[in-house]
């Protein structure tokens, strides 16, 4: 899944796209890679980050998802809590939407993407990202993250979104101290028996800088160990601003998976 960024405050400058051009160019490099879906994104959610208005998010997304819907051949993805925008981007012919609240924060979310039969990432967050990172604290953190979880898949469900067009993300950086995000790699693979394709966001992540100590733009080889760790550990979605990259590297740990000897 390839990362497009359509805000100004997105944390990684290379994944930034200020104009329709741009993004569409960045949206052929990588499928040119190997990009089996585009993840599009018009509102930051990094730590601190403050919300944007609806209409401000639609402006920023429809020409850029309406574009691709008509040139690429592969599924679009919308990062977007939000049901109005999401039901905009869905007619625009986006096919997922990725909810980073779990389609928790807004009822009528699930029963908008139902309504166009359309897949959708539940993600894990505690708090919101202007508060996320104030002062995480889980009693148990793997079994509070597979319960909301679960929570959110029994709302899709309930509002007749297709099982199998469901998958889930524990949500690393949201809501999570450095500590938290180590365990959920580690123990990735307990989130398999929520029966769902389990997506990993770590590309490039402060968890990566804080442990290597650099900045943005060298974090590609932490990105892609730990990246490496969680698909040896279930993760079925990748969810990177480096695909080809990423994609070598998955093939390499998918061989050793796979081989039978």
């Amino acid at each position: 899944m390839g990362i497009i960024n359509l805000s100004p405050e997105s944390f990684y400058d290379a994944s930034r796209c200020e104009t329709l051009q741009q993004a569409l160019s960045l949206a052929n490099e990588m499928i040119e890679e190997g990009a089996n879906v585009l993840d599009i994104g018009a509102e930051s959610s990094r730590p601190g980050s403050v919300p944007l208005s609806e209409q401000e998010e639609l402006k920023r997304l429809l020409p850029v998802v309406e574009k691709l819907a008509d040139i690429v051949n592969i599924p679009i993805s919308v990062d977007t809590y939000k049901p109005a925008v999401a039901q905009e981007v869905l007619k625009a012919g986006a096919s997922i939407i990725n909810d980073i609240t779990g389609l928790q924060r807004y009822p009528e979310m699930a029963k908008t993407i139902s309504r166009f039969q359309a897949g959708v990432i539940v993600m894990h967050m505690q708090g919101t990202p202007k508060t996320m990172q104030d002062n995480p604290q889980y009693a148990d953190l793997m079994t509070e993250i597979s319960e909301c979880l679960n929570e959110s898949i029994s709302i899709a469900i309930s509002a007749g979104i297709d099982p199998n067009k469901i998958a889930i993300d524990p949500g690393i950086g949201f809501g999570k101290t450095d500590s938290h995000n180590l365990q959920i790699l580690k123990k990735l693979s307990r989130l398999k028996e929520l029966g769902k394709p389990v997506l990993l966001g770590i590309s490039r992540k402060s968890l990566i800088g804080n442990i290597l100590n650099v900045d943005v733009e060298d974090r590609l080889e932490g990105s892609l160990s730990a990246t490496v760790f969680g698909v040896m550990q279930g993760a079925s979605i990748i969810r990177t601003h480096d695909v080809q990259s990423t994609r070598r590297a998955v093939k390499v740990a998918e061989a050793i998976i796979n081989e039978k000897g």
